[in-house]
């Protein structure tokens, strides 16, 4: 089998029921599903079980966190590839999955762009780098929800760090890029919508994923850890400035276009 489609869950049964609903629409593509559930108290066991003739595998336990749960979809996993399509998310109704699906050529990871969007549906589309580098993941990271990795190669990597509540999916990217040296292949299209609601994007995780990410490039990548620090305090500072108050109402106003340029240079 080619692809093994998993998505994890707790207590998010509407997000849940809308992500499922969007993959097993495309039943025709051939590929297996998973659903883990860390044993939610919502109404998401019921949501799983009225579409569980159109779910391969799944099962609702208590689990230890967000990688814990992703861990146990890969051991679940019979495809040559992962797509993580989690609570929340989905794959796009205009999207082909047959064709996606054609595209798997062989390499370590194959990403596309994705559609990210808001509560209120307003959406734009992220392109991502046909080459990252080091520098690019030390701001940013590969989507998962777009990115299909190699069974074997999680494996072989030891799957996600359950020490991380954050970027383990993170720590993995880099890694295999500019560590592991993998084989990659960006696709120029689109076809799944994050939404930002997830724990990543909650400003109030912030402090623990830049931590999380600074003590894995502390510990992975030594010689350019003082480079690294350098560089985030100073983006660190950009985005303290961009965040205040008194800079957002004048930028509203439309007295600090100089800000979007400065930005701009300096990132």
């Amino acid at each position: 089998m080619k692809l093994s489609i998993i998505t994890i869950n707790f207590n998010n049964a509407v997000g849940l029921e809308k992500t499922i609903e969007s993959i097993i629409c495309q039943r025709n593509a051939g590929f297996e599903y998973i659903v883990i559930d860390g044993n939610s108290c919502d109404n998401s066991v019921s949501i799983i079980t009225k579409h569980a003739d159109r779910i391969n595998y799944w099962i609702s336990e208590p689990d230890s966190g967000i990688y814990n749960a992703m861990n146990k979809g890969i051991k679940q996993a019979n495809g040559e590839y992962v797509l993580f399509i989690n609570s929340g998310d989905t794959i796009r109704p205009d999207a082909d999955l047959n064709e996606v699906i054609d595209k798997l050529s062989g390499e370590d990871i194959i990403y596309y762009n994705l559609e990210i969007a808001d509560a209120n549906r307003h959406s734009y589309i992220k392109t991502y780098p046909d080459n990252p580098d080091f520098k690019y993941f030390a701001e940013d990271t590969l989507p998962h929800t777009a990115s299909f990795i190699k069974k074997e190669t999680l494996v072989n990597y030891g799957y996600y760090s359950e020490k991380m509540k954050i970027v383990s999916d993170w720590a993995f990217f880099i890694d295999a890029v500019c560590l592991i040296n993998c084989r990659y292949k960006h696709i120029n299209s689109y076809f799944s919508t994050f939404y930002i609601d997830g724990i990543s994007s909650d400003i109030q995780n912030r402090r623990i994923l830049l931590d999380e990410r600074n003590r894995h490039i502390e510990l992975s990548y030594p010689l350019y850890n003082n480079i690294y620090k350098d560089w985030m305090e100073k983006k660190q500072e950009i985005y303290k400035l961009k965040t205040a108050i008194s800079i957002k109402l004048l930028k509203k106003l439309g007295f600090l276009k100089w800000f979007n340029i400065y930005e701009k240079d300096n990132g």
